[in-house]
């Protein structure tokens, strides 16, 4: 009977569904401590709402799957009814299968070259008013990465992880380069 058991539960974990990125960003979170979905939603923008999206719809969607999977652990609700999740054993587990894959290679989904590959449809002002919005949204953004860095100061990563802080560094340099893409524009689009 025990070897039957043992053996089902190797089954059942062999079984177990792949996580999909937003669930393991959520419980990769979930490592720092029981947090309620409002909770996830907020830090998941802060921390990685540049380069990766995750909606508060997502946020209340993965954790229930997750719940119901054994993957976190529902709280007592508390302020404002928040309702915090904490991470199972069986959690951090498939967030360690997770973590240890290889990732893959990306896909570049910019709403911006999408519209400007098609730009021969649109009137030219509309076009530039497209272009000068999303250049101030790059600047606005590099200005907000520049900051994050110089609170870290000259300490060792400013108290941040090295693998944060090695993410702000790639976002300094991206917007950086996609600026200087900006600024080669006008040229490009004169040919």
């Amino acid at each position: 009977m025990e070897r039957e058991d043992a053996a089902r539960g190797t089954l059942a974990t062999d079984r177990r569904k792949p996580l999909n990125s937003t669930a393991a960003s959520l419980l990769g979170f979930l490592h720092e401590g029981a947090m309620s979905g409002w909770d996830l939603v907020t830090l998941s923008q802060n921390r990685i709402g540049d380069f990766w999206t995750i909606t508060q719809s997502q946020v209340y969607r993965e954790l229930a799957a997750m719940d119901a999977a054994g993957l976190v652990e529902k709280g007592q609700a508390g302020a404002r009814d928040r309702t915090p999740y904490g991470i199972t054993e069986a959690g951090r587990e498939a967030f360690a299968e997770w973590i240890a894959r290889d990732p893959g290679g990306e896909t570049i989904r910019v709403p911006l070259l999408l519209t400007l590959s098609f730009g021969d449809h649109l009137d030219p002002e509309h076009l530039d008013r497209i272009i000068s919005a999303n250049r101030d949204i790059h600047q606005r953004r590099l200005d907000r990465y520049l900051e994050e860095k110089e609170k870290c100061g000259n300490d060792e990563h400013g108290g941040i992880p090295p693998h944060q802080y090695a993410t702000l560094e790639f976002g300094i340099d991206y917007e950086r380069a996609v600026l200087d893409w900006f600024d080669k524009l006008p040229g490009l689009l004169s040919r």
